[in-house]
């Protein structure tokens, strides 16, 4: 509910932002238009070194582990991480059409494999696992909400997305507000469904120590036939992540490249394809070479998933911490731009807003910190590498060049 609310508030946000530049980009416009090129830069940089790759890497390994176990093939998670990455980058190289129906096919089977499963645990389960709540009391961990709310709000990941394409959108004044609040409505309604019926078939204990929760629960009553399904179900939820990253995170850079000089052949659109070729390639190549990268690195006692979000998750929260600024401020400065919707209680929504991406960018940084990690060094290097080219960018007037 908590992981809901935050994406509601930001949903409310991002839709007047949304409304009023409907531009290809979206967190770089704003960024852009509230604090100037140079933050318009620096947000791009972090997005195409660190952010996006770290983002589809974690969704990749989790596509690879599910389908691991799904195929019996014992230990080739990096090569399932990095196909996957390949073959979607290729299709949405292939046209927006090809990359749209990808995401509708893929979304339309993750939900009714969702709700198969609600049906399942509340339905046709015997829930028998829950005895074992009524003997010893399960003993509480250390109660700690940013850690959880790190991986609860990867659940809800992407519900900002819609606003990189604005330009795309046919009707933005109202099919924007409604692809982000009746979405994120939507995905908060099937995520409650799917942890009452794991709570309600399996009990707490049997949740709290379930591998694979979800096909745990179709084991009960369809068998390993069913597991299986639910694994399969589980891949094609997380290539259906990556396919909606691959798709957005390419116009990041191609309004990048329109705007900037050094990489100016970003900004070409392809013609034939109805894409923004080099982006997407480039956008590829970069997450191919940290999905590879961290997967050789000589700490294995983490997962590939666990490597992605030290390396991407606190940059991420530091850029829309300010996306939620940016809304204070082209209010005040842009007075009259209106766009088609107005958060309502401004400015308190977008206070809370702030305070919640304020909470979790402190949590990811205590997480990365904790860790003691390579991928945390790495992303502070390549940041730093970013806010020094944007120095740069002031010092000659904003025309860095390729030359």
């Amino acid at each position: 509910l908590a992981g809901g609310a935050f994406a509601l508030i930001g949903s409310l946000c991002y839709a007047e932002l949304a409304t009023a530049y409907p531009a290809e980009g979206g967190d770089y416009v704003y960024l852009t238009r509230a604090f100037g090129r140079r933050m318009g830069f620096l947000f791009a940089w972090s997005e195409l070194w660190v952010v996006r790759p770290g983002s589809i890497g974690a969704m990749a390994f989790v596509f690879a582990d599910y389908a691991d176990r799904l195929l019996a093939s014992d230990g080739r998670q990096v090569v399932y991480a990095a196909g996957s990455v390949i073959a979607l980058t290729a299709i949405n190289v292939a046209g927006v059409t090809t990359g749209k129906w990808t995401q509708n096919v893929l979304t339309a089977t993750k939900i009714l494999g969702l709700l198969i499963v609600v049906m399942v645990g509340f339905f046709v389960a015997v829930p028998a696992a829950r005895g074992a709540d009524a003997g010893e009391p399960v003993a509480a961990a250390p109660a700690n909400w940013g850690f959880a709310m790190i991986l609860i709000l990867y659940a809800y990941g992407g519900w900002n997305d819609i606003a990189y394409v604005g330009a795309e959108v046919r009707r933005p004044e109202k099919n924007i507000v409604r692809a982000l609040l009746l979405g994120t409505a939507a995905v908060t309604a099937i995520y409650l469904l799917i942890n009452g019926a794991f709570l309600y078939a399996l009990g707490f204990r049997g949740t709290q120590e379930a591998e694979a929760v979800a096909a745990q629960v179709a084991e009960l009553r369809l068998g390993v036939w069913g597991a299986r399904a639910v694994s399969g179900l589980v891949c094609i939820s997380a290539l259906g992540a990556i396919n909606g990253m691959v798709f957005t995170g390419a116009r990041i850079y191609y309004a990048l490249g329109t705007e900037h000089a050094l990489f100016a052949p970003l900004g070409v659109w392809s013609e034939r394809f109805s894409t923004p070729l080099r982006s997407l390639v480039l956008q590829g190549l970069i997450t191919l070479s940290v999905v590879v990268g961290f997967s050789q690195a000589t700490d294995s006692s983490r997962s590939g998933f666990e490597k992605m979000v030290i390396f991407g998750l606190p940059l991420f929260w530091l850029f829309l911490l300010l996306v939620g600024v940016a809304l204070f401020v082209l209010r005040w400065r842009e007075p009259s731009r209106r766009g088609f919707f107005r958060v309502p209680g401004y400015p308190l929504t977008p206070l809370v807003f702030c305070a919640s991406s304020l909470f979790m960018l402190y949590s990811s940084c205590k997480y990365a910190y904790d860790q003691r990690s390579v991928e945390a060094t790495w992303a502070i290097g390549l940041f730093a590498v970013g806010l020094a080219v944007s120095c740069l960018y002031a010092k000659n007037g904003g025309r860095v060049t390729s030359k």
